[in-house]
């Protein structure tokens, strides 16, 4: 039997303007790269690649990010994929950022879980509910 278990603690992240295609060029969506390194119950680095849009409305915006992740949780090493798919209405944000089904390798096989980001002070943090058989 497998039990759900809890990686917590912070991670940077530089993102960097990126180009859209031709045919997204004129939507008002924004490209970014991501470059994360990730401290705590999860050692790791990742990179990724994010689609966003704000609205013209204060407080309303959405994107979606699909990022390779590479390190070790809870001394276990491997990789796995994040997708992400988050939104903001108005200030009230809501998220959902999932390992991507058998997308993990190495110790990590059979990786399930989701991740919560919450930025407190300016500082990026994470709790990771996950389960490995």
């Amino acid at each position: 039997m497998t039990s759900t278990k809890q990686a917590q603690g912070a991670f940077e992240v530089v993102l960097s303007p990126a180009p859209l295609s031709e045919v997204a060029g004129k939507t008002g969506l924004g490209r970014m790269s991501l470059d994360k390194k990730f401290s705590g119950d999860l050692v790791a680095t990742s990179q990724g690649e994010m689609l966003a849009f704000r609205s013209a409305t204060q407080g309303s915006a959405g994107y979606v990010a699909m990022e390779l992740v590479t390190g070790t949780l809870h001394g276990r090493s491997g990789s796995f994929v994040l997708q992400h798919n988050s939104s903001m209405t108005r200030g009230v944000p809501q998220q959902s950022v999932t390992v991507v089904p058998d997308s993990a390798t190495a110790e990590l096989v059979g990786l399930t879980g989701r991740l919560v980001i919450n930025i407190t002070e300016g500082r990026h943090l994470y709790v990771f509910d996950y389960v490995l058989p």
